[in-house]
């Protein structure tokens, strides 16, 4: 939080907000549906393209707020199981800016702590899409500060799959002959997101009242924010809007009384200075 005061001045636009931010209370995972990229290149008579393209620099623009702001996780719904069914040519160009993106940022990831995880079917990934995920995730794989999971050939649905055929597997492995019962914390441990808290806030942009099979599981308790800007006007005023917003509810988690809305942390971590 102190970096992310320490990036603005008094005269700043973003100043207030941020002041207005309990740093007690900050969400500990945030996940977000990056959606409005079509309707930002056709609001400007542009082609698909143009819209994945401005999407760019709202991820670097919340990549590094987050930082600023010590959270743990953020999650980034960049490419669904589903997308596949868009036009050849527009999915040949997202992989191309997502590889470009990786080159572009891995200095500043690797200089600010920052680690990528990439969820997903990885497998059905291009093959050169794959090895510069794999490259980044390594070299990054020791910082300490923010991760931000890039949630890639996704499903929620799918994940949950995987994760009981990853179950179905160790037990026939060990008790081949004898049944066996998953259990919630057993399900969570194969889920691509294990070891990290559940998402406490959700942001959806341009609008869109639906979670198109986002973290179907890991979303039980988070609160939803939806908001009307496309992505690829998201910016970091944006993200403090939400989170203040997220401040302001009363998080029960199905009981009568508040319950503390940080969620625990796994590790400590290292609060980022962007540079």
């Amino acid at each position: 939080m102190k970096a992310l005061l320490d990036s603005l001045t008094p005269d700043h636009p973003d100043w207030p907000l941020a002041r207005a931010i309990d740093p007690d209370r900050l969400p500990a995972h945030i996940a977000i549906i990056m959606d409005g990229n079509g309707r930002w290149a056709r609001k400007r008579s542009l082609p698909r393209v143009a819209g994945h393209k401005a999407g760019i620099d709202p991820v670097r623009d919340t990549v590094e707020c987050c930082a600023r702001l010590g959270i743990q996780a953020l999650t980034l719904y960049a490419f669904s199981v589903e997308n596949w069914k868009r036009p050849r040519s527009e999915v040949e160009t997202l992989w191309r800016l997502l590889r470009y993106y990786l080159r572009q940022e891995l200095p500043k990831l690797m200089a600010n702590g920052i680690r990528l995880r990439p969820i997903g079917r990885l497998d059905g990934l291009p093959f050169n899409v794959r090895r510069e995920l794999e490259d980044v995730v390594h070299l990054t794989s020791a910082n300490l500060g923010l991760q931000v999971n890039l949630a890639i050939n996704y499903s929620g649905r799918a994940e949950l799959v995987d994760a009981v055929n990853r179950l179905v597997k160790q037990a026939q492995a060990v008790h081949a002959d004898e049944p066996f019962e998953v259990t919630e914390d057993s399900l969570a441990a194969e889920l691509y997101t294990s070891g990290l808290p559940d998402p406490d806030l959700l942001i959806r942009t341009s609008g869109e009242m639906r979670i198109s099979n986002f973290l179907l599981w890991q979303i039980a308790y988070a609160e939803l924010y939806v908001t009307e800007t496309l992505w690829p006007d998201f910016r970091q005023p944006d993200l403090l809007r939400a989170i203040l917003e997220y401040q302001k509810r009363d998080r029960r988690f199905g009981g009568l009384t508040a319950s503390p809305t940080v969620a625990s942390r796994t590790e400590p971590l290292a609060v980022a200075r962007i540079k």
